[in-house]
């Protein structure tokens, strides 16, 4: 083989490689942070993204500096009751679809914060694709955004505010607020 033929191979991998990597397979559209107050030990990532493929993936896990844990989740029905339920197999994102984390849904859930979230800070968050790797994304503090319509839930009694400190505990939470999370 040429020094050519070799150095057009070389290039063509690469590129095919780079094309499926982290931020070139996936666009963020929209993202944004909260927690529940100032004191709050929880938060909540909210991103939507978009698989610019023609392969599907899966949203395998998540990582952030911003706190000691971060876990994929959604909300689950259980007895008339929605709780917030770790995903461990995480989210499927179709080829050339949307994934929409929001409030009542599906999220990104931080516990144990490393500080308070502020208002018009960011969140440094690595996402991790099954076939795509990882995506870091820096996700803006938005502490006065409301749900969107039809995205707020009302659960039980028993239950804590937002993303608080006592998510550790049942994962408890009341959305449909402004402290929502």
């Amino acid at each position: 083989m040429s020094i050519k033929l070799i150095s057009a191979a070389v290039l063509a991998a690469t590129l095919s490689t780079a094309a499926f990597a982290g931020d070139m397979a996936f666009k963020v559209t929209d993202s944004y942070a909260r927690s529940a107050s100032a004191n709050a030990k929880t938060g909540a990532a909210f991103i939507t993204l978009k698989n610019m493929t023609d392969t599907d993936d899966r949203l395998i896990g998540v990582a952030s500096p911003a706190a000691k844990r971060v876990e994929l989740h959604t909300h689950m029905e259980n007895d008339g009751v929605m709780k917030m339920t770790h995903v461990e197999e995480g989210f499927p994102v179709m080829a050339g679809e949307m994934i929409e984390m929001q409030r009542g849904g599906k999220h990104v859930m931080m516990m144990g914060l490393n500080g308070p979230f502020e208002q018009g800070a960011t969140v440094p968050v690595t996402l991790t694709f099954e076939r795509a790797g990882e995506m870091e994304v820096m996700v803006p503090v938005d502490l006065e955004r409301q749900p969107k319509e039809g995205h707020g839930m009302k659960h039980g009694k028993g239950h804590d505010e937002g993303h608080g400190e006592g998510h550790g505990n049942g994962h408890g939470a009341k959305h449909g607020s402004a402290s929502d999370s």
